[in-house]
């Protein structure tokens, strides 16, 4: 145990034992000292930025991993079916969180980036390691920001690689980094906040003007963006990607018919839902659909990109037709399937507290009306509290499983 212990001491002198410091002659541009003369820039400021920030991506963090688990759940996961508009909240937080920190970043980098030429550039083995996990972070903070900035956008060109994956696996890096590097200069950070706030002012700006000016961008860009979950402001989301009353019979659409290349099986007078149980089958035409008790809900469509939508659909109950092929709707699940061929989101697991709750529907018609193809024509799942890359159009097949 001894020797062990002075081995790893060794090792500790070695990491923090200073490097030789590279020739003088190197030291040019922006490693030349007095380059950087702008006296607005402080350890407080880079502190209380950092906080803001900090918040801002907890905030992301946890919504956008609570989304993640929705469509992916594992075996543990449980998400309730009410209340209806939950999902729509916590993503359209999501993605107005992810927006505010736009500046935020930008203003901390502004506050830090001359220490990107600090010398000697490295000055032990653990000082680089700490150097280089701070550049993974800011490439991962920087990543999810413009990769969620794309993906609400719809531009996937530029990422070649699945949007959601690339988006969770970095969350987690970016997240571990942030918290050594909160680890790594907390006590700086606690020293620097609990100075005394005066300060004269310099430059010709003040740090609570650079302050105020950096909150009234987040303040900007989220009151410019949130009405496309927010409906009483949709007429101030000039920035938003989507309206929320833009489209199809007044709700916007992701992916079409023709986009999905199922127009010509939606429209084939042959079309039958064919529901398939434990016990037995039915297939079920548009017409037997319609003879089926009807019922009418208002949910919305929340989308991932942060756009939410209420529509009023009216169709049959899944837990009935659950029930139609001996199921009982409370201990069954129910695996939805689309008449789309290919695409990662074709199908889709619906749990029994949804199979089961009133509100979730097999819809046929939306504001009174049948669907729009691109809405799900000739019938589509609609249930409350889920993301709409879940609520299935086209439906072809409904397997019932027994859960209990």
């Amino acid at each position: 145990m001894t020797g062990r212990a002075t081995v790893l001491r060794r090792l500790a002198r070695w990491c923090l034992a200073p490097l030789p410091a590279p020739p003088v002659t190197l030291r040019r541009g922006p490693l030349r000292p007095g380059v950087f003369r702008s006296r607005l820039r402080s350890t407080r400021l880079t502190s209380q930025l950092g906080v803001a920030l900090g918040v801002a991506f907890a905030v992301c963090f946890a919504t956008g991993l609570l989304s993640h688990l929705i469509q992916h759940p594992p075996g543990w996961f449980w998400w309730p079916a009410r209340p209806v508009g939950l999902y729509r909240f916590t993503q359209g937080l999501h993605v107005a969180t992810g927006l505010a920190s736009i500046p935020l970043l930008g203003a901390k980098l502004w506050s830090v980036y001359p220490r990107l030429f600090s010398w000697p550039p490295v000055r032990s083995i653990v000082h680089a390691a700490e150097r280089a996990s701070l550049g993974l972070l800011v490439a991962a903070a920087l990543f999810l920001l413009f990769s969620g900035l794309l993906n609400i956008s719809r531009w996937y060109a530029p990422m070649p690689f699945f949007f959601t994956a690339g988006h969770y696996w970095v969350a987690w890096l970016a997240v571990g980094g942030l918290l050594v590097h909160i680890g790594v200069h907390l006590p700086a950070v606690r020293a620097a906040l609990e100075r005394p706030t005066g300060e004269p002012r310099r430059d010709g700006l003040n740090r609570r003007t650079l302050l105020g000016g950096v909150a009234a961008a987040s303040g900007l860009i989220t009151l410019t963006t949130v009405g496309q979950t927010i409906r009483p402001l949709t007429g101030l989301a000039v920035l938003a990607p989507r309206h929320p009353d833009v489209g199809p019979q007044g709700l916007p659409v992701n992916r079409t018919a023709a986009g999905a290349g199922v127009r010509a099986a939606a429209l084939d007078p042959a079309y039958r839902l064919r529901i398939t149980g434990p016990d037995r089958s039915v297939s079920l035409d548009l017409t037997a659909l319609d003879r089926l008790p009807q019922y009418t809900a208002e949910l919305p469509i929340a989308c991932v990109e942060g756009w939410s939508a209420t529509g009023t659909w009216t169709g049959v109950r899944l837990g009935d037709l659950v029930a139609l092929v001996g199921a009982d709707p409370r201990r069954s699940s129910a695996w939805v399937e689309s008449l789309q061929v290919g695409g990662r989101y074709r199908a889709c697991t619906v749990p029994p507290e949804h199979v089961a709750d009133p509100l979730t529907l097999v819809a046929l018609r939306l504001g009174g009306e049948p669907l729009h193809l691109d809405h799900g024509y000739p019938a589509r799942l609609i249930a409350p509290n889920r993301p709409g890359v879940l609520q299935t159009k086209w439906l072809s097949r409904i397997t019932v499983v027994r859960t209990g």
